[in-house]
């Protein structure tokens, strides 16, 4: 097995001292072009990496911030990680992702995993319900942390939304539109996000005068929304419209109008909520309330910088209003509906 590279080896290749290496790693020191060039390549050929965990040790800051999610196979996610990593990365940070799936317990032990790896911040969806013993752990540590999406008893940095605006105007829009039956579709558990997009939702039915609120449950995924829309319909034949928890569902819902011989946008309106790149690429393509979501990680990464850069500044909330993105799903009711 070949020896791990270090220091002293790259400084014999180069023919330099190993406190000369160490320099043109770190970027200090009065170092020649020529030599930082010579060091350069012999790390290049050696194969050498800078130990980081070393350095953080001696610097005392860490270069690695932890994205803590839940369900990160949801597009919607994925997108979001991918605006949060770009900016990371281009400010020369490893960003290391791990996925609740909202169970606390898996929380929890990510959340000690992530402290006893020094790492330099958190980017956190805490899980439905987590314990005050999981916040205690982050304040004792003096772990940098913005929350997403939940925002937790606000001792942190928090990026959200405005769910609740978002899904009144959804509902409003399709009361616009002339349709009276509209039913919730999406979600299972009563996180405070589907809470107040429901509330939302609950608040367009209230101000047109409409009959109660229809809300039927399903987990976020494509193949759930499917089997769940075949089941609103058999359950309630007279809805023309459906305001759904996130893009995924609405996708799903709209195939399983499509298999029944239905056409989403024509017998049964359907909106989603996230605008995904899946949203504009469907067949239909789908009405959505739209937030960017490459650009929201990117502002979750940004405000946390901002904290590793100012510890003591007052905690910051940010949230982003939903813009309605109409397509295809949505459209009149059918005459005598």
């Amino acid at each position: 097995m070949a020896m791990k590279p270090t220091l002293a080896s790259v400084a014999k290749a180069a023919g330099v001292s190993i406190p000369t290496v160490s320099q043109v790693m770190r970027g200090t020191g009065r170092i020649s072009e020529q030599t930082r060039k010579r060091v350069l390549e012999a790390a290049k050929v050696l194969h050498y990496i800078p130990d980081s965990r070393a350095a953080a040790i001696r610097s005392g800051e860490s270069r690695e911030i932890g994205f803590v999610i839940n369900q990160f196979a949801n597009p919607f996610n994925a997108e979001v990680v991918s605006g949060a990593v770009d900016l990371l990365e281009a400010e020369g940070y490893l960003v290391s992702i791990l996925d609740t799936r909202d169970d606390q317990e898996r929380q929890g032990r990510q959340m000690e995993a992530f402290i006893r790896a020094g790492r330099g911040g958190l980017m956190w969806v805490p899980a439905q319900n987590t314990p005050k013993q999981t916040l205690d752990l982050l304040r004792t540590h003096g772990t940098p942390t913005v929350t997403f999406l939940r925002p937790i008893d606000r001792v942190f940095d928090h990026v959200g939304l405005r769910n609740a605006e978002a899904t009144e105007t959804a509902t409003d829009y399709l009361v616009g539109l002339g349709h009276r039956n509209i039913a919730y579709l999406g979600g299972t558990t009563m996180t405070s996000v589907r809470k107040a997009r429901i509330a939302g939702y609950e608040t367009g039915l209230n101000s047109a005068g409409l009959g109660a609120p229809i809300i039927w449950p399903s987990d976020d995924t494509k193949r759930a929304g499917l089997e769940a829309m075949l089941a609103l319909r058999h359950a309630h034949p007279d809805v023309t419209a459906v305001v759904c928890n996130g893009d995924m569902v609405a996708l799903g819902a709209c195939q399983g109008l499509i298999r029944t011989g239905e056409y989403p946008g024509r017998e049964v309106s359907v909106i989603g909520f996230d605008d995904t790149e899946d949203a504009s690429v469907a067949t239909p393509a789908l009405t959505t309330m739209a937030v960017s979501p490459v650009n929201l990680g990117r502002k979750l990464a940004r405000m946390l910088l901002d904290r590793i850069e100012e510890p003591d500044a007052p905690v910051m909330v940010s949230e982003a209003s939903a813009k309605l993105v109409i397509r295809e799903t949505t459209g009149a009711p059918l005459q005598g509906r």
